[in-house]
Order: structure tokens, then C-alpha cells, then sequence
């Protein structure tokens, strides 16, 4: 996200950028499960569980809320890895928030807009929620009387989340937690694009379109580019049933599949691998995907992890919270040596 300026409300102020979704746990961990809880969203997604589309220079806000009184810090991280500080800044954006309130940057009434920028792909809108106010000034600073948003010296998710993990640090953790908002930022003609939806009579059915799985069948898949592919769906103990569909732009096309004929069920092959994580850290915990696995025991600690991408992060004391995603192929091993 580029530098933001003040500008007057006819015309814009500064900019954002883009980002897939994932969960908050992706950009920083609290290992606890706190009372306090936060949620954060953009205007085009009131749920917080999507990942709309803006193009270049359309105006964007973010809202907040929490479920005590907190404080609430806001940063977005864009397609490029630049880091810019949302909340708190010098355009009036307090970052105090009552509890069962949503606050929204812009505020209603501002003099000022804040509009998407050039930078094309995904950003992450974190919101991290703390009951005391935290001290970021190794992470931000505002670098004149001049500028209305503070520098993040911090760049890409895995700088942030370090850097945030050292902030959290000293206070206690039932009294931070975080969460995460996506949006994806596209040129000022986005291509059309156009939907399918699948309907089956059976459970479990899944969609495969040109080669690639969509998900479970009796749902709508969206942003599709036109053209002519092949589909496959599958469901357990029915044979698979494939045709060709056209995608057309603005159009949703329907493909209705009638399961009827069983077959032998298919030997189930394991689609899990064993992740064996080493690390010189004893004691280490060590969470995938979110989800604490264990923790590191005479050096290493072994796991059972899906086909693909993973994510992996290492928390201990006295240690930087290593982040990082792997891609899973097959039983491997990978060595972590996080940082004091």
C-alpha cells in the first residue's frame, strides 16, 4: 500500500492494495483462547468471511469491533509485502473502542477518502485487539509532524507477525487476540468472468472444472473465466460423471447431475504425510495451520499434515515466533531455528 495523504474529500487520500483468505492464526498465533475477541471487515464484505473485488481507485473502508473495551491496532498488509499502519494515525482515527461498538476508518463525515491503489493481488487487513495500549514504537513511527499515517519498518506477513509477537510479548495472553480481513485489488478493467452452479442428489459430491477442484458439488463457484471445459463429479460409490459446460460472462450456467449406478468403492489412499519438524528449541510449541501439534521433545516433533500447503509456526520464550508455509508433497522433514 503506498503513502497516504491528505487530500480533500472530492478528491481521494492515499491508497490500499490487495490479498486469499486465511485465518488470523496465518499472521500472528495467541496460543491461549482469551475472552476477548475482535472481528474486522471491509465494506464490500460485512461477514469478514470473503474476499471481495475493488479496483484501482475506488474508494474502500474498514470497520471494527469488539466485544470489551479495547484497544485496536490495524494494519494491511498488500500484494507487494508493504505494510501500512491503518489505525492508530493523525486523521482523527482513535483507536479506542468501546466494547460492542464498531468503529469505521473512514469515519462517517470525514473530509477525506481512503482509495485503493495500483499495486494488483491480495491484501490482509489485520485487527489486533489489546485491553492495555501497546507500545509499537520498534515497529511505527511517524516520521514528521507532516505525515497523517505512521512508517511500518516491518515488510511482507512474516516481518509483521515477528515483529507483532515481540510488541505482545510482555502482557499477558488472555488480553490480546487478533483477526483478519481480505480483499483483492484488480485493474480498472477486470476481466468478466462468469459462474457455475453443480446440483447433486447425493452428499459428498465434489467438482472438478478443467483439471482443477472447485469443492463440494450444490454450490455456486464464481469468478470463472469464459470459455468451454471439462467437469468431472464425483461422489463416493457412484461412478464419476464428466461432460463439457460453456462458462459465459455475467451468466451463471446450471449442471444438474443425477447419481444412479453404484460401483465398488475405490481402496482409500491415504492423502496424509508425515512432517517430521527439528529444532534446536526444547520445549518449542508448534502449531499447523493453526491447530497446536505438539511441541518440540529431543530435538524433534513428528506430525500427520494434509497433501499441500501448510503453514507452520514455533513459539517459545525468549524466541521470535517463526512463521512459515511448506509444500507437502510427501513425507519430509524440515529444520527450524528461530530467532532470539
Amino acid at each position: 500500500m503506498k503513502k497516504l495523504l491528505m487530500i480533500p474529500a472530492a478528491m481521494l487520500l492515499g491508497t490500499a492494495a490487495a490479498a486469499p483468505r486465511i485465518s488470523a492464526q496465518s499472521i500472528i498465533v495467541n496460543p491461549t483462547q482469551p475472552n476477548l475477541s475482535v472481528s474486522v471487515r471491509v465494506n464490500k464484505d460485512t461477514s469478514g468471511n470473503a474476499n471481495p473485488t475493488y479496483r484501482v481507485g475506488e474508494n474502500i473502508s474498514i470497520s471494527t469491533s469488539v466485544n470489551r473495551d479495547a484497544y485496536v491496532y490495524l494494519f494491511n498488509v498488500d500484494a507487494n509485502g508493504e505494510v501500512t499502519q491503518i489505525l492508530p494515525n493523525r486523521l482523527g482515527g482513535d483507536n479506542f473502542v468501546k466494547a460492542n461498538t464498531t468503529v469505521t476508518f473512514p469515519r462517517a463525515g470525514a473530509n477525506f477518502t481512503f482509495t485503493v491503489g495500483e499495486d494488483l493481488g491480495l491484501n490482509k487487513v489485520l485487527a489486533l485487539a489489546s485491553l492495555t495500549p501497546l507500545n509499537l514504537d520498534q515497529l511505527s513511527s511517524f516520521k514528521s509532524q507532516q505525515d497523517q499515517f505512521a512508517t511500518v519498518n516491518a515488510r511482507g506477513q512474516q516481518q509483521l507477525a515477528q515483529a507483532l509477537s515481540i510488541v505482545v510479548n510482555p502482557i499477558p495472553q488472555n488480553s490480546w487476540v487478533t483477526d483478519t480481513a481480505f480483499f483483492t485489488v484488480v485493474g480498472q478493467t477486470p476481466v468478466q468472468t462468469g459462474s457455475l452452479f453443480v446440483g447433486t442428489n447425493v452428499a459428498n459430491a465434489t467438482v472438478t472444472l478443467n483439471g482443477q477442484r472447485l469443492g463440494s458439488a450444490n454450490t455456486t463457484f464464481s469468478n470463472l473465466r469464459p470459455g468451454t471445459y471439462p467437469v468431472r463429479v464425483q461422489a463416493p460409490g457412484f461412478r464419476d460423471f464428466t461432460t463439457t459446460i460453456t462458462v459465459r460472462a455475467g451468466v451463471t450456467t446450471n449442471l444438474n447431475v443425477d447419481f444412479a449406478q453404484a460401483v465398488t468403492p475405490a481402496p482409500v489412499v491415504s492423502n496424509q504425510y508425515t512432517l517430521s519438524i527439528r529444532s534446536n528449541v526444547a520445549g518449542a510449541r508448534v502449531f499447523v495451520d493453526g491447530r497446536e501439534v505438539g511441541t518440540i521433545q529431543g530435538g524433534t516433533l513428528s506430525v500427520s499434515v494434509p497433501r499441500g500447503s501448510v503453514e507452520v509456526v514455533l513459539i517459545a520464550p525468549g524466541y521470535r515466533t517463526f512463521v512459515n508455509t511448506y509444500n507437502v508433497t510427501r513425507n519430509s522433514q524440515i529444520t527450524i531455528t528461530p530467532a532470539r
